[in-house]
């Protein structure tokens, strides 16, 4: 009787157990963990639906914090093609009405274009780092 009590016991233990393992691993604080913790964006290559056919013709190269060149003049239907290699994440978010299409996800290596198809001055900066600003005329 004591050898059935023992195993009866060790066999209650077990599902104690077994259900406290189990109830941890569907507890909320496993969601509010993973909510909580800051994630690293996954590297973005994109490219416009026009910019599949054409040659890119300026690099802005995005790295040391800053767009290079900041500056730049293009010629109607040209592309710029961002390259981002720094060790934070950026993007690339015009400024102004007529920059609305300008509007790169979150990156932190890769690359993102866009087509210019009207003439005029394109501001845009790094919404993470708004000091990050350039400019693309087009001409």
């Amino acid at each position: 009787m004591v050898r059935h009590r023992a195993a009866s016991a060790r066999v209650l233990a077990g599902f104690v157990v077994a259900a406290t393992l189990f109830a941890a691993g569907c507890s909320g604080d496993a969601d509010n963990a993973a909510s909580t913790t800051t994630r690293k964006p996954r590297p973005v290559s994109t490219t416009t639906t026009q910019t599949e056919h054409k040659p890119t013709n300026l690099t802005v190269e995005v790295s040391d914090m800053k767009y290079s060149p900041a500056d730049a003049t293009i010629k109607v239907g040209q592309t710029v093609t961002w390259k981002f290699s720094d060790k934070a994440p950026h993007n690339v978010q015009g400024i102004g009405d007529k920059a609305m299409g300008i509007n790169s996800p979150i990156i932190d290596k890769g690359e993102w274009s866009y087509t210019f198809t009207q003439p005029g001055t394109y501001r845009y900066l790094c919404s993470l780092h708004p000091d990050m600003r350039g400019t693309i005329t087009v001409e």
